[in-house]
């Protein structure tokens, strides 16, 4: 099973020098034990643009789709046997960035 782990943030700026230390442990750990897709990290939501083609509307418009004080500022695709294991790794991913995460799972 495929699961989403969103880092949620609210403006704290970028993770500091221990947090990024945790953070590479925590992908390493994923890595090593084979839970390991993908993960990266999103610039600032005032980077986003939203387009709208239904339809040939051909519309294009700056800024994020919420004006919300929390935003998604990055993310890990994992492998799980169960979501009870990925529940496990989300906490792990929690602790290690220090920032709130949502788990989500993946159709397919």
């Amino acid at each position: 099973m495929q699961f989403l782990i969103n880092v949620l943030d609210n403006n704290t700026g970028t993770a500091t020098g221990n947090e990024i230390a945790e953070i590479d442990a925590f992908n390493e750990m994923l890595q090593n034990n084979g839970h390991w897709i993908y993960a990266n990290g999103l610039t600032d939501p005032s980077n986003a643009v939203r387009i709208d083609n239904r339809s040939d509307k051909n519309e294009v418009l700056d800024g994020p789709l919420y004006n919300e004080e929390t935003y998604v500022s990055g993310f890990w695709i994992i492998k799980a046997d169960s979501k009870e294991q990925a529940l496990e790794l989300a906490k792990l991913g929690s602790k290690a960035c220090n920032r709130r995460v949502e788990l989500r799972p993946m159709h397919g």
